[in-house]
């Protein structure tokens, strides 16, 4: 306690500009673990001389579940959040999009050296700033003015675009074709709905139950995808009798390849989508022992056991169907590879399979946005802060669930199925690129202002740019133009990325409103102040003062 007090009366006094001298401290982890072993229980931790968001190290840290998370939990929450049902249906529509074999492998590999890319951007701010929120700490602390700004557009793109409907109902989905009936649109909706209940209470009411229910769904979607991949070494060496001609996709696996650029930036945005997570432990570093050594090891560990096991999946589809046949195959690949192996019946369990990924998929997804829905409170930028930010029952966020279960029922319960629904997905990840522009310019920036600032871990500039690069592509490429002007829906294809952007400004509109023009009108100014809830939790309190 002595140290921790010591800490919090050098970082007060740390002003931006007044030092350039870090300051240390030891933290101890939590004994108390989900299952994980984790050598040793403290960490010393440098506080940089520039601080993100109002609140210290110390302070954001307080309350809550403590440290309970180790590396293996670390791990699966990423391995969790990619791996969901993307890998068992994508790769029909990539390899529908580029026309062949090769081409589907190269976007594939590309994509996972412009996910790898991103994570050792996320890699170098998380170790500067290791503290639950990612994005948001990172903009906070690079993009200080106008204050606030930053955080609020990024709370706004969270909160309103960070719900879990899609695996819900993709839960629900599988479920029933696994029971081989017709459900309507309403029963399926009815399970969505009880797979987000679900989620929300057990990670509210027991949550270090969810964090072992995640552990066990990791592990089991880790396992049938090394089945997947054994099964299709097994039809290459010539063990499948159903398979007449098992390295048919190999040969002249170049041959029928697209020659449109819109058609490769389709394929790329879906391999990216099937990625996406790599970015979960920096959602929740507070919740880590040893955050800084554990993300450093989670996080390449995490996105490199899915980049393997994803790769060689795909060369297990192509052993046991054409690429005509996958691309014909829809949403339903892993499904025909295992009906092309093993029969019928073996499709009704994959369906097991791929719901029960979908949930751990909607677990993790549920577990790191709720965190990051209380660090947003934390900071008093949205409406009753107090409520947001509390931690009653048991520890866990319990109030960011609620705000994360609220947008994922409207959009389960509201949005009619198809090219709806599908829009509003689409709309979901656009902003995600702009935000992730916004860090890496950040990075660059800091390396060029802020070279003396302490890193932990440096990620190589050739990297940072490539990253650069390739998230200008992923928001320039939606306005592209695709073959017949058609997209994925039959709404307009520039209209998705045109959404997106309204709901960033919308957040710059939100700032201006609550921070400028409201306190003008009412003569008045917003002085922060800092309260401690009954769990030791630390809120901001933004309150009004009149003016002269």
């Amino acid at each position: 306690m002595d140290k921790l007090s010591s800490f919090a009366q050098r970082a007060k006094a740390m002003l931006p500009g007044t030092s350039r001298a870090p300051v240390s401290f030891t933290r101890s982890s939590s004994p108390d673990a989900a299952s994980d072993f984790d050598g040793k229980k403290e960490e010393t931790v440098t506080v940089q001389p520039i601080q993100a968001g109002e609140l210290t190290t110390e302070e954001v840290t307080s309350g809550g579940l403590g440290r309970h998370l180790g590396l293996v939990s670390t791990t699966f929450l990423i391995i969790g959040r990619i791996i969901g049902t993307g890998i068992f249906s994508t790769p029909s529509s990539i390899v529908e999009s580029v026309g062949s074999v090769g081409a589907a492998m190269m976007m594939w590999v590309l994509g996972l050296a412009m996910s790898f890319a991103g994570l050792m951007v996320w890699l170098e701010f998380g170790c500067m700033f290791p503290r639950s929120g990612g994005e948001k700490n990172y903009l906070e602390a690079v993009y200080t003015r106008p204050k606030f700004l930053a955080t609020i557009i990024f709370a706004v793109n969270a909160i309103f675009l960070g719900f879990t409907a899609s695996g819900c109902i993709i839960f629900a989905s599988n479920i029933v074709q696994a029971a081989n009936r017709t459900a309507t649109e309403w029963e399926e909706r009815g399970i969505a709905i009880t797979v987000i209940v679900f989620v929300t209470a057990v990670h509210t009411f027991i949550p270090k139950m969810g964090v072992r229910l995640n552990n066990f769904l990791g592990s089991l979607k880790v396992i049938i995808l090394v089945f997947i991949i054994v099964t299709g070494w097994v039809v290459l060496g010539g063990g499948a009798k159903r398979i007449q001609n098992p390295g048919a996709s190999f040969k002249n696996s170049f041959h029928g390849s697209a020659t449109s650029s819109n058609l490769y930036a389709t394929a790329l945005f879906k391999v990216l989508n099937s990625y996406a997570g790599w970015s979960n432990a920096a959602y929740v570093l507070n919740e880590v022992k040893r955050p800084v050594h554990t993300l450093k090891i989670a996080g390449p560990l995490g996105l490199g056991i899915c980049g393997v096991l994803y790769l060689l999946a795909n060369v297990s589809y192509f052993a046991a169907a054409t690429p005509k046949q996958v691309a014909a195959s829809k949403n339903t690949v892993a499904s025909v590879f295992f009906g092309e192996v093993y029969g019928k019946t073996a499709q009704q369990v994959l369906s097991v399979f791929v719901a029960l990924s979908a949930l751990g998929n909607v677990l993790t997804i549920t577990f790191a946005q709720s965190r990051v829905n209380q660090e947003l409170a934390k900071e008093g930028v949205i409406p009753f802060p107090k409520f947001w930010a509390s931690s009653w029952p048991a520890g866990a966020p319990s109030a960011g669930l609620l705000l994360h279960f609220i947008p994922s029922f409207i959009v389960i319960v509201a949005i009619p199925f198809g090219d709806a629904f599908n829009f509003i997905i689409d709309v979901e990840g656009y902003p995600t690129s702009i935000i992730a522009l916004l860090v890496v310019g950040g990075l660059l920036y800091f390396r060029w202002k802020k070279p003396e600032l302490n890193r932990p871990f440096k990620c190589w500039l050739p990297v940072a740019l490539f990253f650069l690069a390739s998230q200008c592509f992923l928001i320039i490429a939606p306005f592209l133009r695709p073959p017949g002007g058609k997209g994925d829906t039959s709404l307009p294809y520039w209209l998705y990325p045109i959404i997106g952007i309204v709901v960033l400004i919308g957040g710059g509109v939100y700032w201006a409103v609550w921070r400028k023009l409201l306190p003008t009108l009412g003569r008045y100014e917003l002085v922060p102040r800092k309260e401690s809830l009954n769990d030791g939790t630390v809120v901001t309190v933004f309150e009004r003062v009149k003016t002269a």
